[in-house]
Parts: C-alpha cells; sequence; structure tokens
C-alpha cells in the first residue's frame, strides 16, 4: 500500500502546483483597474503641438496625459501629452498609438478583466491593442517618467509602451537590436502617418537614413559623428538619458563584448528638468526639447541640435532644409531652374518637377560648382561619364548626376532636394 500512495500523492502535488500556476497566469484585472474611456465630448482650449484638436483623458502623471488629438476632422491619434494647463505653454506629443490608422468620434481606449489594452473605434474595429490577453495582467499605469505600463502581481512589466517608440525618445527610452530598432518622423503636420526620415540603430552605430519616392533603397543622410562609433562588438542598446547632478543629456550604450555602460554626451538641459526628449522631426532634423517645470514663462527650450549652422553638421546636410531645388552656400542661397539657370533669392524655386520620361524625351541641366545634399555620405548606384550628357541613359531612373572635377565616374542623384555650393568635393552636377 505504501508504495501505491507515494506516486498518487506526488501526484496531488504536482496537480495542485499546475493549478497554482494556471490560475498565476491567467490572472484577471480586478474591476476597479479596469477603464473604458469614450473620445467625445468638448474638445480642449489650449494649443497643441501640430495645430490640432484634442481631448483629454483622465490618466494624468504630472507632466503627463493621455489623450486623443487630430488635425483633420474625425482621425484621432490615441497619444501620451506633455505639459502642464498653468504654464499655457505649447503641449507637444511624445507618444502615438496608432499612427496612420485614426478612429473617429466614439472611439474607446479601455482596459477589460482579460488584460488586453484595446483602442476600437465607435463601429468596434479594433485599430490598436497590447495583445496581453490572459498574460497575467493585473493593472495599468503611466509612469512619472511618461512610460505607460501594464503590470502583473509580481509587479512587472508584461507591456510597456517605451518598447514602442514612433519619432522620439524619453528619457529612459531606448533603441535595441532586437526591437524597437529604429525612430520614424512624422510626415507633415497634417498628415500622421511615417515619413521618410529615420534613426536606426545598427551594429556600429546610429545612423539616420532618408528614403525618397525615387531611391530604391533608404539613402544615409546622417552620421553624427559627436555621437558614438562601435570599433568592436556589436550595438545592442542605446538608452537616451538624463545626469540630474550635471544636467547632461545623451546616450548610455551597450555593447556586447565591453563593459556596460559607455556613456557620450550630447547636451547640458541648464537646469535639473528630466522632462526632455529626442526627436526625428518633420525636416529630418534631430532636436532635443526640454521642459522646464518650475519656469512660468518659457518652459519650453531646445537643448541640443544636430543639424545646426555652429555644429559640425552643417544645416545644408539634412534633406529637408530649404525644400526642393535649392543651392546653399555659407551665408546665402540660391535656386535653380531648368527654364532660367542660377538664380538667387526668395523662398520658393519655381522649379516645376517632371515625371521620369523616356530616354529619348529626357534633357539635363547643368549646374557647376554644387555637391549632392548626400555628399557627406554618397551612397547609391554609380555611372560612367560617358553615359551622360544630352540625353538620359537607358533605363535611368534617377533626378540627375553628380560628377567630382576630373573624375570619370560619378553618383547616381535619385534626390536633389538642398544641394550645397561644392567644397572639397566640388563636383559638376546634372539633373
Amino acid at each position: 500500500m505504501a508504495s501505491l500512495s507515494l506516486p498518487k500523492t506526488s501526484f496531488l502535488l504536482a496537480l495542485l502546483f499546475f493549478s497554482s500556476f494556471t490560475l498565476i497566469v491567467q490572472a484577471i484585472v480586478p474591476q476597479n483597474e479596469t477603464f473604458k474611456f469614450v473620445n467625445s465630448g468638448e474638445l480642449g482650449p489650449f494649443i497643441v503641438e501640430y495645430g490640432g484638436d484634442y481631448r483629454m483623458i483622465s490618466i494624468f502623471n504630472s507632466p503627463f496625459q493621455v489623450g486623443f488629438y487630430n488635425t483633420t476632422p474625425n482621425a484621432f491619434t490615441l497619444a501620451l501629452r506633455v505639459g502642464l494647463q498653468r504654464s499655457e505653454q505649447l503641449f507637444r506629443w511624445v507618444w502615438e498609438a496608432n499612427r496612420g490608422n485614426p478612429v473617429g468620434e466614439n472611439a474607446t481606449f479601455s482596459l477589460g478583466t482579460d488584460g488586453n489594452l484595446v483602442l476600437a473605434d465607435a463601429d468596434g474595429r479594433i485599430v490598436w491593442q497590447t495583445n496581453t490577453s490572459k498574460r497575467g495582467v493585473v493593472a495599468f499605469r503611466l509612469l512619472p517618467n511618461g512610460n505607460m505600463v501594464l503590470l502583473d502581481a509580481q509587479g512587472k512589466f508584461v507591456w510597456q509602451s517605451f518598447d514602442h517608440p514612433t519619432d522620439t525618445l524619453l528619457v529612459g527610452q531606448y533603441l535595441r537590436a532586437k526591437r524597437p530598432s529604429k525612430l520614424v518622423n512624422k510626415l507633415s503636420k497634417k498628415e500622421n502617418v511615417n515619413g521618410p526620415y529615420s534613426l536606426v540603430l545598427e551594429p556600429k552605430r546610429l545612423a539616420l537614413y532618408y528614403k525618397s519616392k525615387n531611391s530604391p533603397r533608404p539613402i544615409l543622410y546622417g552620421f553624427p559623428p559627436d555621437w558614438f562609433t562601435i570599433q568592436q562588438g556589436s550595438l545592442e542598446k542605446a538608452t537616451f538619458t538624463f545626469d540630474p547632478e550635471t544636467f547632461e543629456l545623451g546616450f548610455i550604450y551597450y555593447v556586447a563584448i565591453s563593459p556596460p555602460g559607455n556613456n557620450r554626451i550630447l547636451g547640458r538641459a541648464g537646469n535639473n528638468s528630466p522632462i526632455t526628449y529626442l526627436r526625428v522631426g518633420i525636416d529630418g532634423n534631430i532636436k532635443f526639447p526640454t521642459y522646464f517645470l518650475d519656469v512660468g514663462d518659457g518652459v519650453w527650450q531646445v537643448t541640443y541640435t544636430l543639424f545646426d549652422r555652429d555644429s559640425d553638421e552643417s544645416e545644408c546636410q539634412f534633406p529637408g532644409r530649404s525644400g526642393k531645388f535649392w543651392v546653399w552656400g555659407d551665408k546665402q542661397r540660391g535656386g535653380f531652374s531648368l527654364e532660367k539657370g542660377l538664380f538667387g533669392g526668395g523662398n520658393k524655386c519655381p522649379f516645376q518637377t517632371v515625371a521620369f520620361c523616356k530616354a529619348k524625351e529626357f534633357s539635363f541641366f547643368k549646374i557647376e560648382g554644387v555637391e549632392p545634399f548626400l555628399g557627406k555620405y554618397p551612397s547609391g548606384g554609380r555611372v560612367g561619364g560617358k553615359k551622360w550628357g544630352k540625353k538620359s541613359p537607358k533605363g535611368f531612373k534617377g533626378g540627375g548626376f553628380f560628377f567630382p572635377r576630373g573624375k570619370s565616374r560619378g553618383w547616381v542623384g535619385f534626390d536633389f532636394q538642398t544641394p550645397p555650393r561644392g567644397t572639397n568635393f566640388s563636383p559638376g552636377g546634372v539633373i
């Protein structure tokens, strides 16, 4: 009998353990932790980023608050806002759930007893969700650093918004080799879809890319020399940081074969304000706006700009500096058009964009003394000097070429954007 009772006891203990484990994993969210917010009612009265309308909900942890905003009628984005009403300064959006997939009036944002955080349109269509159903979620929290998290019974993160950035990194947020590996900018103030610019974590660096409609692949347009480059090993993670003692802003980056916590300081806030974020802007530039909580006026200041006239990275370098078809010099700019040749002044270039044409119908306009706006980081196809002239080469799908003087080979120009006046490269270009 004794020999039979031992396996039975072991089986009962194993069954009890398995049942307890199952209950923990499938824990439900208590009713007092569930919520459901409806996008309806009066719109907010203050000025917000992108000039949109908004409605805030009661999820708040100073100076962060969750709400809905839109820049076109009945096309709302669920987002996280930073700013306080008492300052009456511009409110800014630092995280978005449903970029490119807006919701309308009476859309809902809810956390049910199953632990899934859901944004749904009024007709019930699920627009965005965390896919955390039956994963042990017991609560939702908005933390003081702006991170929104779903917690299990042990207080561990089941899901967090820091793992899902759009175009912004808050202090403590990161890019990782295994995702999230990049930020993608917003197309425009009115169009809340992904734009052409991205900041990407690569094995050896952080790099900026531009994807044009003409280029077959993203083009490198920024590799900041004052950031960092990995010589050995592979970059695993880069975290945006703020030091409350020195007010320094920058990155802590982690490499597989190196000691953790390599620092790179990029700017200084000038005050003890950890409410700073890194943003890949609509124009493709990188800036660090800082929000000062204890200041009545001028609470927003830009504490770092990557492409700046006084920095190592020239403002001519990033694609959207002056729109399309401008030539930049140190202190002046000039534009050009096929019809009028080189000219100066003005804010708009009257160049008329043309679609790609058949080779026999395509002609070029020659420009002396300019270089590609991507001159520091040449990439893409190369072409021999004999392949250009008055007619387009067969099968050519670029916008033109750039040829360094004295060289027989040049670079295909898929986009021209803002060509700086030639410096050491001193090429001639044709469009």
